[in-house]
């Protein structure tokens, strides 16, 4: 398979990203994705949400010929990206159940004809005789696998039917596959490799940091003030607000519309109908604020989330990691507040007892990083990045809580770090937390004496704690070094630097709150400064501009120029089409049809 080109096919790609997609450059990783693919190499890219993930089996769509098959998983995340790539000038089109018997005709002539570029379909679409059928009929040059972590049973959003996709590469084995996720553990990329049958495939794995994110935790207090407070922030601007049940959506967003806001909630127990116009009206800027459960914003392509908060805990920091990626997608700055009770550990432990067994083991481990996140007295950035194998540069990143506000003081736990951990060693090194703590508070469980723990001198000797505070603690000694989990079956063993305290050469600092004890109020910090010092009335006029002509073409805004172009409108003042043509996200075809009203703006402006 070559790609159909004058110029080799890296410089073609440059150039349909110019000229088609209006970006100058490649983002980390993206460009050594593309090649990989142009290159005819199976291909596994793990970046995170807003990393361009998309641009990765997009770009090269439109320099191969044949035809590029596109896996996902929602409807909402089709729709989004085929109009994006319409109002691009790009030849897509979509499957699925959203359509009525003539559109749904309409798009498989499409792409019978040859007509269609991109042909986007969910997993189970693409299982039915006759998608299969359509497509041995055509040259299919890539099969694009998105959410890939849906293939894997240890992933945090697990689909059998992406299961079966095996079997479709193999009906193509000519086509380049590519898996494409923003979440995956080490652990989570071996099993997408192996089920899509692609074990040899090239890997890239982007850093998982995203620092134009401001990440926040506060104790949850006051949680309607709280939010009113970020949401006063980032006045008029889109915002996601995540609760963990149906009844607590719909709530908050009363108690927000009673204030004034623009707020509608979205669950799963809501009418299809009522969840599709809440989704459009907050794509189409007519709400500004959606109050939902996990049930929303997967498949939300929407770059100009401006805050992104969590009125209770996530069930692990994939889901959270996720969650808090639909803010700043478009690269300016956004802001995640998780708003922290434990209250809510009782409720995601029902959840879990609701699990099979074997799923609970996992599901516990999960819920601890997340605590040991919420919980953390160092960067935030260092236990969310350390989650996906990756380091934290630096002692402190600048866009978190921990690092902007002044902290409460932390207490001196040398004492009790010394008795886990020599509970630790006395065991041998291949106990969790659960069993270390039963030990140490003098628990007489078959567990314990079945293998002679009561007799260890560590017995009972941490009656000074309750259970929920050693937790505590066993979470602040794996985030120090001193303890290190296996994060397949839980076990805890000493780090490097665990002699040292043992043997009283050093001290340990850590924070240790009481049960349905709150924590101090930390400072507020200001939200944070876009990056590039524009006119903010002149913007705002550009808003206004875009969403007239986006209502005038029955599309979302960010479809017309996403906010970090309207930006540099008002940054550098462009009175010419060639230098509009030069900002981020504008290319030809958009200047076509949506330069000028731009332009006249500017130019009235000035």
């Amino acid at each position: 398979m070559q790609p159909h080109a004058a110029h080799s096919p890296m410089d073609h790609a440059s150039i349909v990203l110019r000229e088609v997609f209006g970006f100058d450059s490649f983002r980390p990783v993206q460009r050594d994705v593309i090649a990989s693919v142009m290159e005819g190499r199976d291909t596994l890219a793990i970046m995170p949400t807003g990393g361009g993930k998309s641009l990765c089996y997009q770009l090269p769509a439109l320099v191969f010929e044949g035809l590029t098959v596109v896996v996902s998983p929602l409807i909402s995340l089709m729709q989004d990206q085929v109009r994006s790539l319409t109002a691009a000038g790009v030849e897509a089109v979509v499957l699925n159940s959203s359509l009525d018997a003539q559109a749904y005709r309409d798009n498989m002539s499409a792409v019978s004809r040859g007509r269609a570029k991109l042909l986007y379909l969910a997993p189970e679409t693409l299982f039915k005789s006759s998608t299969m059928q359509l497509l041995s009929s055509c040259r299919v040059a890539v099969l694009a696998i998105d959410e890939a972590h849906c293939i894997s049973e240890w992933g945090h959003d697990f689909r059998p039917e992406y299961r079966q996709l095996a079997s479709v590469r193999a009906s193509f084995p000519h086509a380049v596959c590519i898996g494409l996720t923003a979440t995956a553990t080490p652990r989570v990329r071996d099993d997408i490799a192996s089920s899509l049958g692609i074990a040899d495939a090239a890997r890239f794995v982007a850093s998982f940091d995203r620092p134009n994110l401001l990440l926040r935790v506060k104790d949850r207090e006051r949680p309607i003030a709280q939010l009113m407070d970020l949401i006063g922030r980032h006045e008029g601007r889109s915002g996601i607000i995540y609760c963990s049940t149906r009844n607590r959506t719909e709530t908050i967003a009363r108690s927000l519309r009673e204030r004034g806001l623009r707020a509608m909630p979205y669950h799963a127990g809501l009418d299809e109908k009522v969840r599709r116009r809440t989704q459009e009206q907050f794509v189409r800027d007519d709400i500004d604020i959606v109050v939902a459960t996990v049930a929303f914003g997967m498949g939300i392509d929407k770059p100009d989330v401006r805050f992104v908060a969590h009125h209770d805990l996530p069930r692990s920091l994939e889901s959270y990691y996720q969650e808090i990626g639909r803010g700043g997608r478009d690269g300016l700055d956004a802001e995640c507040l998780l708003l922290f009770g434990r209250k809510d550990l009782s409720t995601i432990e029902y959840f879990i007892q609701q699990k099979p067994d074997a799923e609970q083991r996992v599901a516990r481990l999960q819920l601890s990083r997340m605590l040991a996140f919420a919980e953390s007295t160092i960067c935030r950035r260092r236990p969310l990045l350390d989650y996906f194998g990756e380091t934290a540069d630096g002692e402190g990143c600048g866009q978190c809580d921990i690092c902007n506000e002044p902290q409460p003081e932390l207490e001196d736990i040398t004492v009790d770090a010394q008795k886990f951990l020599s509970c630790v060693y006395r065991t041998g090194q291949a106990f969790g937390s659960g069993h270390i703590i039963d030990v140490l508070r003098g628990s007489k469980s078959k567990k314990v004496t079945g293998r002679g723990h009561e007799h260890l001198s560590t017995h009972g000797i941490g009656m000074n704690r309750d259970a929920t505070q050693w937790r505590q603690i066993a979470r602040q000694l794996v985030q120090h070094g001193l303890l290190v989990q296996d994060l397949t079956h839980g076990g805890l063993r000493l780090g490097e630097a665990a002699g040292q305290v043992l043997r009283g050469e050093t001290t340990v600092q850590g924070r240790v709150c009481a049960p349905e004890t709150s924590r101090k109020q930390r400072r507020r910090s200001s939200a944070p400064k876009p990056a590039l010092v524009h006119d903010e009335a002149l913007f705002e006029e550009l808003r206004r501009v875009r969403k007239k002509l986006a209502d005038d073409a029955g599309i979302p805004p960010y479809v017309v120029f996403p906010d970090r172009t309207l930006v540099e409108m008002a940054a550098h003042w462009p009175m010419t089409e060639p230098a509009l043509l030069a900002l981020h996200g504008v290319g030809a075809t958009r200047l076509a049809r949506w330069g000028s009203p731009f332009l006249d703006a500017i130019r009235s402006w000035k």
